[in-house]
């Protein structure tokens, strides 16, 4: 296939005239290197993309690149034997738009050693409704799983459960079994989260508690909102249970005791989505195609966007008006 001379990508610098970006025309030598191109058919939105695409957030540790953790598209021109023309594959993380260009780009060049051959049983474009949303609440899974978690334990709360790791997280964990109590600030979405698998839809008030222990209420959770609700989930675990921390929508800061720790044994699981090691993102992905495939994928994915749509999306995710997954479309 002839490579191309130029092609449109989203982004992002910081120099002496400010933080910004935006879409402009570059060529593949504008790229960082690597073994495999692919023309991009789909990327996502996750809140790191909006952080970084609008700084926010210092994600972005070296400038310009173009911005996108996730990437999915078709292979066209690689030196390493494993890929081919015309292969389906992904990447989710792995330093995309952090430390190299990801995935907002017609074209994006990738580091062989991270990129995924698309399993059997997702398309490209499931494999981006998913993206590192999908990942990290399969992810948090995979590591209570690890740690003895099981159904017996209890119900697996999840709070901010509107958003994209929340609503996948709703369907993936009780596509595994687990009975699921979502923890949102919306009650206009309560009917949305019980149809993807909740079994209670449970407000903020549920997780207010500032007592350093409460009666065991869940048998774990993933928490992606961070401070005072993750502290009240700890404080309501069952003894041995895990509760995974991925995301930090209200706060990063985290005030607690030792006590649900040294009196019931409950587990405090970190999950870092963009520094997994191969062999598990091998087996997460394998995993996402087949027994933990999200049954309503449709649904989780609410908005579709170009690239020229993509800062409406970051300004409507930062001001917490995120509700399931943005896949971006080429």
């Amino acid at each position: 296939m002839t490579l191309p001379t130029s092609f449109n990508a989203f982004r992002i610098h910081n120099d002496d005239r400010g933080y910004r970006s935006g879409i402009e025309s570059i060529s593949l030598d504008d790229l960082n290197p690597g073994e495999v191109v692919i023309k991009t058919a789909y990327s996502s939105v996750n809140f790191k993309d909006a952080l970084a695409g609008t700084g926010e957030g210092k994600i972005l540790r070296r400038f310009p690149l173009v911005g996108g953790i996730d990437v999915a598209g078709h292979v066209v021109a690689s030196t390493d034997p494993a890929f081919h023309e015309g292969d389906e594959v992904l990447v989710t993380g792995c330093g995309l738009s952090e430390t190299r260009d990801g995935g907002y780009g017609e074209y994006a060049r990738l580091e062989a050693k991270w990129v995924i051959p698309l399993p059997k049983g997702l398309s490209l474009r499931e494999s981006m409704i998913l993206g590192t949303a999908g990942f990290t609440a399969a992810l948090a899974l995979y590591r209570m799983r690890d740690n003895r978690q099981t159904p017996d334990l209890g119900p697996l709360a999840v709070t901010g459960a509107t958003g994209g790791v929340g609503t996948l997280a709703v369907n993936i964990f009780s596509r595994a079994g687990y009975e699921v109590h979502a923890i949102s600030g919306k009650p206009e979405h309560a009917d949305f989260l019980k149809s993807l698998g909740a079994t209670e839809v449970l407000g903020r008030d549920a997780l207010a508690t500032r007592r350093p222990m409460e009666s065991a209420r869940f048998g774990g959770g993933l928490d992606n909102v961070g401070g005072a609700m993750l502290a009240s989930l700890l404080a309501q675990t069952a003894p041995y249970g895990n509760v995974a921390s991925a995301g930090l929508a209200a706060t990063a800061e985290l005030d607690i005791t030792v006590m649900p720790f040294i009196i019931r044994g409950v587990s405090l699981v970190g999950v870092a989505s963009a520094g997994t090691a191969r062999a598990i993102r091998d087996d997460i992905w394998q995993l996402l195609a087949d027994d933990w495939k999200p049954a309503r994928l449709e649904a989780i994915c609410t908005r579709e966007t170009t690239l020229e749509g993509l800062p409406d999306v970051f300004r409507n995710m930062l001001s917490g008006g995120s509700f399931g997954r943005t896949l971006v479309t080429f």
